[in-house]
């Protein structure tokens, strides 16, 4: 590569918890540079979560939900001599942690109740629970990944 790798930006950990997670978390989940009202959209969609689970700590719920949808393979489709496989690839931390907060998003926004922030507990409790379709997303991935696992061969080339 002729040009160098960009620096990593520095982002700073958020206003309630200062935990740096929480901020990458709002920041994918944000439209139209609207951060506060996402900060108020998770902030709410915790306290849902505290209600529910009375004894336990929010944060760690959370925590616990997106280390659940979180993969730790995924397929890359690769052309050899013709045909088209799926080659099954271990993620890299940052990918891994980035497709999980995805994940976990886009299944929040799909789900059917009123407000995002009741949609984003239901799918945090969801996850929690190692149930909903983040976390049937994950395992949808992970058994692609096993399918192909005898191509897995080609990854070094």
């Amino acid at each position: 590569m002729r040009k160098s790798k960009p620096k990593k930006r520095i982002i700073l950990p958020d206003p309630k918890f200062s935990d740096i997670l929480v901020t990458k978390f709002v920041n994918n989940m944000m439209y139209s540079g609207k951060k506060n009202l996402s900060y108020e959209i998770f902030y709410e969609a915790l306290t849902v979560v505290k209600e529910k689970l009375s004894e336990e700590n929010s944060l760690d719920v959370f925590k616990k939900a997106l280390t659940n949808v979180t993969p730790g393979v995924e397929v890359r489709s690769r052309r050899i001599g013709g045909a088209t496989f799926q080659i099954p690839t271990e993620i890299r931390p940052a990918r891994k942690q980035s497709i999980g907060m995805k994940a976990l998003i886009s299944a929040a926004r799909k789900r059917h109740e009123k407000t995002m922030s009741q949609k984003l507990a239901g799918e945090i409790l969801s996850a929690y629970k190692e149930e909903g379709t983040a976390f049937k997303k994950k395992e949808d991935t992970h058994r692609m990944a096993e399918a192909n696992k005898a191509f897995s061969h080609f990854r070094f080339r």
